[in-house]
């Protein structure tokens, strides 16, 4: 069987968790201040907030951002925890079409979307190429806007050597099993704002600074030893898993017939969270992979709030992930690469 995504754990992973478990130290400490500095390190901003889930990130960054009520600008086709914790915070989702290249926003339709209740721009960083943030990030300045990034599948990419979570007012990401860097479980809101990063912190940790003193309303989104010790033990290898990735879907942009590639525009690094394909013939290459014990998966099917987007619409149609992870050798890549361009020529 040929996996859709395999994480990629190691020996320096597995001793980091020994040594959390053999501390007795397994709640939020000292493995996740360092899981943190590393964090903000490899995406360049001044603050990291390890929490429990990149969903939980997104909430946050809302609400230390002032965002309880309101409308946020966003995408329909992602994930349903980018509109859910949009209306979580209080405030309303106002989604807009995407791009037909990269299947992101479509930055170009903002300005026309703003009216005197935005509060906020999320866009999301799909499969791992970044949104159009130079546009995005003008626009939002012009009319006194957050940006919040979902970046949930997007650690490793860049916009002119800039990472994705370091261009908004914060990132945010999600850690979870199956992402390009996994603690397993867990989330990390960026930022170069120590008052957002502040906030965070109290939010993620019921409202305390220190014990049984209360500042605001909060919450249990923290991060435990464990997680991050398996996230350290990424880091450390993540420059190769990444350059792992980029060499499989080199390969198969060279070599994909018949079916519409991943776009990459000029000066992104896409990160490779998945590498999507586009076909009317959809159904029967992702047929055909199964019966030969290879996973593919359909990201979306179905789009996360309702309205008339025509080419999210039909991306919905259209769209199918293959396999791209680190673990994946030419054979592999080979017998998908044949089985697809069968089905298409």
């Amino acid at each position: 069987m040929i996996r859709l995504s395999r994480p990629q754990i190691g020996s320096a992973e597995i001793e980091l968790v020994q040594q959390v478990l053999e501390s007795c130290q397994l709640a939020q400490g000292p493995m996740v201040e360092n899981f943190e500095d590393k964090f903000a390190e490899l995406v360049g901003t001044q603050y990291a907030v390890a929490v429990s889930s990149g969903t939980a990130a997104l909430y946050l960054a809302l609400l230390a951002c002032g965002i309880d009520s309101g409308e946020v600008i966003t995408t329909p086709f992602t994930f349903i925890a980018t509109v859910n914790a949009i209306r979580c915070a209080g405030a309303k989702p106002v989604c807009i079409d995407i791009e037909p290249g990269t299947l992101n926003i479509d930055a170009s339709l903002i300005e026309r979307a703003i009216t005197f209740s935005t509060r906020a721009i999320m866009p999301v960083h799909l499969y791992g190429h970044m949104a159009d943030m130079e546009r995005i990030s003008d626009t939002a300045s012009r009319n006194g806007l957050y940006v919040i990034e979902d970046a949930c599948q997007a650690i490793g990419a860049s916009v002119g050597g800039i990472s994705a979570g370091a261009l908004g007012n914060v990132g945010c990401f999600s850690l979870y099993a199956t992402k390009n860097l996994t603690t397993g479980e867990g989330g990390m809101i960026t930022t170069d704002s120590a008052v957002v990063a502040d906030r965070c912190r109290l939010l993620r940790n019921h409202g305390m600074r220190r014990r049984y003193e209360y500042e605001r309303t909060g919450y249990n989104f923290k991060m435990t030893e464990m997680h991050a010790a398996i996230g350290l033990g990424q880091i450390a290898h993540f420059a190769d898993m990444q350059a792992r990735r980029a060499e499989n879907a080199q390969y198969y942009l060279d070599n994909l017939r018949g079916v519409g590639l991943p776009t990459v525009k000029p000066e992104h690094v896409h990160a490779w969270h998945q590498f999507t394909i586009r076909s009317d013939k959809r159904n029967e290459i992702a047929q055909s992979l199964r019966a030969d014990g290879i996973e593919t998966c359909i990201y979306y099917p179905a789009l996360a709030a309702s309205g008339y987007y025509p080419v999210a619409q039909l991306a919905t149609n259209m769209v199918l992930s293959l396999p791209v992870h680190p673990g994946l050798n030419k054979v592999e890549l080979e017998r998908i690469i044949k089985r697809v361009n069968k089905c298409v020529l």
